[in-house]
């Protein structure tokens, strides 16, 4: 399944460019042919678990329902950063439960035009960024 979402993430790259930020990642939600599922971005924290920097949930009970991808706000201040995070969770919206984290990588990394090594060091650099929200 890597491969076939690698294959969908060079598409985006193709037709988004590699230079996806807010403008482009919004218009990416609304097109089926890279979202399965009608998706909406919401900065909140309160559905994430402690250190999840994102998540999608289903709207209803089928995914034709739609899903909320809920973005922890610490990321709401550099809406350019989001695609990034946006991009490894959307794996979740298309493949749903089949999708694995190197699904999500390889889907993101291609969208991005990166190595996939570097999209996960990229991703985890974010998230480490929750460590000072979530510190006592």
């Amino acid at each position: 399944m890597a491969a076939h979402a690698a294959a969908k993430g060079c598409e985006i790259r193709d037709k988004y460019g590699c230079r996806i930020g807010w403008k482009e990642l919004l218009n990416l939600l609304e097109d089926r042919a890279f979202v399965r599922y009608p998706c909406e971005i919401v900065f909140d924290a309160g559905p994430l678990l402690p250190g999840e920097f994102a998540c999608p949930l289903p709207k209803g009970a089928r995914p034709e329902d739609g899903f909320v991808m809920y973005v922890h706000p610490l990321f709401e201040k550099d809406l350019e950063e989001v695609p990034l995070l946006v991009l490894y969770q959307l794996a979740g919206v298309n493949y749903g439960s089949f999708a694995s984290a190197q699904d999500a990588e390889a889907f993101g990394a291609a969208a991005l035009g990166l190595d996939p090594e570097d999209y996960y060091a990229a991703v985890c650099r974010m998230a480490d960024r929750l460590d000072s929200v979530t510190a006592p």
